[in-house]
Order: structure tokens, then sequence, then C-alpha cells
């Protein structure tokens, strides 16, 4: 047992002190929180739009004045005396970056609206545009019927309906967008996590073994130990690596108020005093968020992270580290061994994105228990309330089927790593696990 501590530390000492990892440990946190004070300082910020939008309605759709919108700030002017052509080639002398030209059609079917621009418009732009003279034809067809607009406004309803999550603790407000992402995120990387560690074990393997190092270090300590210590010590690296980045980002969130008091204080008044953030806005979207992180259940989500990140990179990694050990030179023949590998954690994502739409699909409960799966679909699914059957046998087999498979990649290991020359197929390391002594 000694040894293989010696093979750990060895594995973590070698990389935890290269400089890549350092790097990577500190810049990607402060990466995120970059782009978190990003996105608040552009969702509380003036729009910059200096779009000018001229508008010749000769159907009268606006009735000769458009009116205000709180959603679009964008100037428009109603240009008299005008017809299409004679202004084509005056509005962009005029000051226009696009002009409107509505000519007379039925309001029932209305063809023929127009818009012109030295360039292509923005979808956000053009959007803008067809929302208001939706609404502009909407008026007159109401005015036709003799509708009352204010009635119809009256009747007219969009609620949003509250998710109100009855738990032990006390009634809590669920936010769906949020449960969403972060199911979404957590399977996301723990995909991620099972193709960049596993592939590093499979390297390491394979570098000691064209190197010859592995000839040295097998005739000191078992084969078994070797790939343990190897499989232990890098997965320490992305314990280490992930702890780091999420001690780092909590204590950055908490520290970003105190370095952008000013932008926190007009965030938090704009969400108070704007009707229109309270309803939807960039600085509620933000508060939005930040309710709704609270309310789910962190503390068995960060458990449930860890727990299958330690599953899932354990299983893999035995598997990468067998196809490590019967390789030689030979990278091609490296990636067709690894392909079957590859598939069912493909297959894993596949499904958790059907699981954080619909977490109790008989698909999404199957991949959350299937082993080969469960890392992925369950971390989609752990945002929502699964049973704890469920999580519990996901758990179990998942631990039964690492023992498993470390027991049979370990004679595949002591096998081909010290085998050279010859091309090995799957066949054959299914005959050297599958062997009794």
């Amino acid at each position: 047992m000694n040894k293989t501590v010696l093979i750990i530390q060895r594995e973590y000492l070698s990389r935890v002190k290269k400089r890549s990892f350092l790097l990577t440990t500190i810049l990607v946190p402060l990466v995120i929180i970059g782009f978190y004070a990003a996105i608040i300082a552009i969702s509380i910020s003036g729009s910059s739009d200096t779009q000018k939008v001229a508008v010749i309605d000769q159907s009268n759709l606006f009735d000769g004045k458009i009116p205000e919108d709180k959603d679009d700030k964008t100037p428009y002017t109603l240009i008299q005396n005008e017809t299409e052509q004679s202004f084509k080639d005056k509005y962009k002398e005029l000051g226009y970056s696009s002009f409107l030209f509505i000519p007379q059609t039925d309001i029932t079917h209305p063809q023929g609206l127009k818009l012109h621009s030295p360039s292509a418009v923005s979808l956000s732009a053009k959007s803008k545009i067809e929302n208001r003279v939706n609404k502009a034809i909407e008026m007159k067809r109401l005015s036709i019927a003799q509708i009352d607009p204010e009635k119809y406004k009256a009747i007219n309803s969009d609620i949003s309906i509250d998710n109100a999550v009855d738990s032990a603790s006390g009634e809590k407000k669920s936010v769906a967008g949020v449960a969403y992402a972060v199911s979404f995120a957590a399977g996301l990387l723990i995909y991620m996590i099972l193709l960049i560690y596993g592939m590093m074990v499979m390297r390491g393997v394979m570098e000691e073994k064209v190197n010859r190092i592995a000839e040295v270090i097998v005739s000191s300590v078992k084969p078994f130990q070797l790939m343990l210590g190897k499989i232990i010590g890098i997965g320490a690296v992305g314990l280490t690596q992930f702890g780091i980045w999420i001690i780092l980002v909590i204590g950055l969130q908490f520290i970003l108020p105190l370095i952008f008091p000013a932008l926190f204080h007009q965030m938090a008044e704009q969400a108070a005093n704007n009707p229109a953030m309270q309803q939807g806005g960039g600085a509620s979207t933000l508060l939005t968020i930040t309710e709704g992180l609270k309310n789910l259940p962190l503390a068995k989500i960060i458990f449930c992270f860890i727990f299958y990140f330690l599953g899932g990179y354990l299983l893999y990694a035995s598997v990468f580290a067998a196809v490590g050990s019967v390789v030689s030179e030979d990278q091609q023949e490296a990636q067709q061994l690894v392909f079957p590998i590859m598939m069912p954690i493909i297959l894993g994502f596949v499904i958790m994105t059907k699981a954080v739409n619909d977490p109790d699909s008989g698909l999404a409960v199957f991949g959350s228990l299937f082993p080969l799966t469960s890392p992925i679909v369950m971390m989609g699914r752990i945002s929502y309330d699964v049973p704890w059957w469920q999580l519990a046998l996901s758990m179990l087999l998942l631990i039964l089927t690492f023992l498993s498979f470390t027991w049979l990649t370990a004679k595949i290991y002591r096998t081909g790593i010290l085998l050279y020359g010859k091309k090995i197929t799957w066949k054959e390391m299914w005959k050297w696990a599958m062997r009794k002594s």
C-alpha cells in the first residue's frame, strides 16, 4: 500500500506543480467572474442605440402619431409628402439609419410593407419594428370591429405562474430556468471531466510504456498498484482543481459587490424603481437567478457532483488506463480502441439534454440508473426532486460497476503494460480480462 501511495503522490505532485495547472486553476474562475461582471454592467447600462427610423405611412396605420413604447426607445419620425422612390435617395443624407414604407393596403391582409436600409438590419431591430407595426394593425382592426382597445387590454391575459416548492423547511419559490441551467451545467461538467481526465490517464500510461518507464516501475510494484496509483493521483488533481474553482468562484462573488459597489447599488435601484425591469429586465433577471440559486438544494447538488465525479471518473479512468497499456506508439490504434469507450459517454450527454427538460421520463430514469451514463444523466436531474431510492440505487450500481471494471481492467493492464510490437483488439483484451489466472 505504501508503494501505491508513493505513485499517487508522484502523479499528483508532478501535475499540480506544473505552471499550466496553476494558470488554468486561477484563470478559469477569474474569467467566469469577469463574464459575470460584464453581464451585470451590460444589463444595467443604458441603451447606446443610435438608430433613427423614418416611416412613410400611406395606409395611415399610426393615425399621424407613433405612440411611445417602453420596450423600444428607437426614435421614429413620420415623413409627409414623400413616396418610396423619392425618399430612397434622401434618408441616409437626412441621418436616418432606415425607413419603413407602408403602402396603401388591406388592413385584414396587409402586404407590401418594406424596410429600406443601407445594409442588413439586426434581428433585434427588425423585431422591434415588426412589433410596432403589429400593434398598430391590431389597434386598427379593433377600431374597425368597434372594440374599445382599453377593454381589450383588460380582457387580454398574460400571466406568470410562480412555482412554489413545498419542502420540509417550508415553502420555497422555484425558478425553472435556474434549475434547468444548473442541471445542464452540472451534467456538462461531468461529461467534460470524463473525457478530459480519462484521456489524461490514457496518455500518461502510454507515455510511460513508450518511454519504457513502466518496465522499471513494474519491477518494484505490482501492475495493479501502478494503475490504481495513476488513476487516483490524476483524479485527485481534478478534484483539487474543481475544489479551488468552487472556493474562488464563491469567494469572488462575495468580493464583487465590494469591488463594484456603485454597479450593484445601481442594479438594486433600477430593479426597485423601474417597472419594466421588475417585469423581466436585466437587473430583475440577475436577482431572479440569485433567488433561484438560493432555493435550490445546493448541498445535495455539490455532494452528488463530487460523488458522480469520483464514481464516473474512476469507472472510465480504469478503462482508459487499460487501453493505454495495450497501445504502443500508433495513435490511430489508440483512437480506434477509445471510440467504444466514448460512445456511452456521448450517449449519456444526449440523454442528459432530454432529462433536464423531462426529468421523470422513462429514458431519463434509465439513463440515471445505468452505470455507464448515470454520472452525466443523474446530474441533469439532480436539481429536481429525484426519489431517494433512485438516487441510492444509482450510486450503488455505479460503485459495483466501478469495482467490477477495476478488477477486469487490472487483468488487461498487467498483461498489456509489458507487451510490445503487437496490435491488440478488444476481442483479445476481453480474453485477458476473462482469464482466471
